[in-house]
């Protein structure tokens, strides 16, 4: 624990060694200060070069001998504070200056982001990111191709998804693919008729995002998140399209 201490202020065990050899012996020499701390006399001397510039020891002459003192140990809280200090200068640098300036060094094309999740653990990342997304933006809302057969894959790993859902005041438009679906709050479903079975199927709009969610087998779901502006807004006009016909 202390000597994470140190290392978050920028000090190597052996300078950390050396410090507190130097509160504990008072005003010494660098003899001293060596076999007191079992480090030899050239490297206890850079280090103490080294602690010396960060303002933790310092030394005055004694005769012909130079003797080394550790400062008094409220010196590190003030060295914290200097550190916390310029990291939140860079921060502000790296929002207001530095991160939009290397934006603008990027080329103007827009790369798709595919990833593949599998199984429940994979469904329930992919819910959950659907709430993440939409709960961050202003207008709350996302939505939806689904048809009956994958609703209990989908909501197997998460059942409790809809509450949630509602708890963070998100809505959601549904077009369920042939019958079934449940009406639920701040939800609105629309049907599409369909003749014969229809597969297992989900597909969420949520930009920047589309998730896609099918069976890979009987029991085993399967999903694919492309994150792609261009797309999402493109199965995003599909969607309000459809939805006025309907």
């Amino acid at each position: 624990m202390i000597q994470q201490a140190f290392e978050m202020l920028g000090l190597t065990p052996r300078e950390t060694q050396l410090y507190q050899t130097l509160l504990k012996l008072g005003p010494s020499s660098i003899r001293d200060i060596a076999e007191h701390s079992g480090i030899n006399r050239g490297t206890a001397y850079e280090s103490l070069k080294q602690l010396q510039s960060k303002g933790i020891v310092s030394y005055f002459p004694k005769g012909k001998r130079r003797l080394f003192t550790a400062e008094n140990p409220d010196i590190l809280l003030n060295l914290a504070e200097e550190k916390r200090n310029r990291l939140e200068k860079t921060i502000e640098n790296l929002k207001n200056t530095i991160i939009p300036n290397l934006h603008q060094q990027q080329p103007d094309y827009h790369q798709t982001h595919v990833r593949y999740y599998e199984g429940d653990d994979g469904i329930e990342w992919v819910l959950r990111d659907i709430l993440n997304v939409v709960s961050q933006q202003d207008h709350k809302e996302y939505c939806v191709f689904s048809s009956k057969p994958i609703r209990p894959f989908l909501y197997r790993p998460f059942p409790n998804y809809t509450k949630q859902r509602v708890k963070l005041g998100i809505n959601v438009k549904v077009i369920a693919l042939g019958d079934g679906g449940e009406e639920a709050e701040l939800s609105e479903r629309k049907w599409i008729k369909t003749e014969g079975s229809v597969d297992a199927s989900y597909i969420a709009i949520y930009p920047p995002k589309c998730a896609i969610i099918s069976l890979a087998s009987n029991n085993f779901p399967s999903a694919v998140v492309l994150e792609s502006k261009d797309i999402a807004k493109a199965q995003q006009i599909i969607f309000d399209t459809l939805w006025k016909m309907l």
